[in-house]
Parts: structure tokens; sequence; C-alpha cells
């Protein structure tokens, strides 16, 4: 797929692992015999994406081995973060340099499997000239962005603490939660500060005030975040 790149965030630490996490990152935990970054390599490069770039920290060295190990119909490189955990937000801006060459940025959370179509994503994102297009679906969070009838981002609502951020003015709201799967511009990341640690979510609804910022819902199909031990067990 020409003119847009990927970038897997696999530099959590896995916490919520814990004890898969003990010897090994995330993304080398297994699931139905592969790591959770094999699952979503081989997703992402099924759309035709031919540059991947993956975030590290938590056991750099055992992700840039395995990549070296077992090879992929697909230019992929580090963004190294060993030094200093950085967030969703942080970790583009920090990987920018090995993203200037691409219009459109695929991103996607490495402890998230469905069988979301990505192609279709990106069609969304592109003929809605959006500047970012998040993946969004129905389903129990206590946190969940807003978004008018047509879609476009106003807000976000956390109903456990009450804490609630209006980007765009509407008559109502949909409540939908993120599935950490999304697409941006790369213009997006000149409008993120710094390299600093920081969240996605607040630059998103932040943005929202002047630039569209669409939803993409798929209700339909399969999604699970990985991201506990439970969902191993």
């Amino acid at each position: 797929m020409r003119n847009i790149s990927a970038m897997i965030f696999a530099a959590g630490l896995g916490t919520r692992l814990y004890p898969l996490t003990a010897d090994k990152p995330k993304a080398l935990v297994e699931y139905h015999g592969e790591p959770l970054l094999e699952h979503v390599l081989r997703k992402i490069i099924a759309t035709g994406i031919q540059h991947i770039v993956v975030n590290v920290h938590h056991f750099p060295d055992l992700i840039i081995q395995y990549l070296k190990e077992h090879p992929h119909d697909a230019e992929i490189r580090i963004s190294d973060e060993r030094d200093y955990l950085r967030d969703t937000g942080g970790g583009l801006k920090f990987a920018e340099p090995l993203l200037a060459d691409s219009e459109h940025i695929l991103l996607h959370n490495v402890d998230i499997l469905s069988d979301l179509d990505l192609s279709q994503l990106i069609a969304s994102h592109k003929n809605h000239e959006a500047l970012a297009t998040l993946a969004v679906r129905q389903r129990e969070t206590s946190r969940h962005f807003l978004f008018d009838e047509e879609m476009r981002l106003c807000g976000w609502r956390n109903s456990k603490t009450g804490e609630e951020i209006i980007s765009q003015q509407s008559t109502s709201y949909q409540e939908l939660a993120f599935s950490g799967i999304h697409v941006v511009r790369r213009e997006l990341l000149d409008l993120i500060p710094s390299a600093e640690k920081q969240s996605i979510t607040p630059i998103y609804v932040d943005l929202a005030r002047t630039n569209l910022l669409k939803g993409f819902l798929h209700n339909e199909g399969h999604w699970k975040d990985m991201g506990k031990f439970e969902d191993f067990r």
C-alpha cells in the first residue's frame, strides 16, 4: 500500500500481564502459539503496508532479536525507547523521523487482536480527509470518546470519575470505546508538541476543537484486548 506506514505500540511494561511478562515483553507473550507481535504484523502486512515501525522499551533486545530471526515481507524499523517510556502520544512523536516519508500512518496496539478490516478503516480515513480516524465500538468501559451523529469526534468522558471534555458541541453524543487501532495523517505529528510522556487521547480531544477527527464503527466481528493475564488462561 503506497504512501502509508504503520506503527505498532509495543513498548508497554505489560504490568497487567505479569507473571507472563516477568522475563519477556508483552509483545512476545504467545497466544495460540505465536507472539502477539506476530499476529499484529501479519494483519498489517496483509493490507499491503511495506513500512512498519515498532517501538520498544521493556526487554527491547528480545523484540529486536525476534524480528531479526523472523524476517517479514516488509521493512521493519525500531523506535528505541529503552531510556524513557513515552506512552502513545510521546511515542508517536519520538518515532517521527522514521515516519517522515508517509502521508498516512496506521497505528495499532500490540495487545489488540481483531478481525477488523484495516483496508476499510484506511479507505474511510482517506475518503473523509480526516486528520485522524479512530476505530471504535460499543463495549463496557468507563472511558468513552464522544461522537455526533456524523461520527465526528466531539469529546471524551470518564463515567467513573465524572470527568468530561467537550471539543465540539452537539445536541447528543454517542459514547463509544476506543479499539486501540487508528489512522492519522502525517501532519498530525507536527501538532504534537513534544516527545515527552503523554497519551494520544487528550491530544485527539484537543485537536478535535479545530480539526476533523472521525470515528470508524465496527460493532460486528471479533475484537479482544489481550492486555490482562486472565485473557491467556
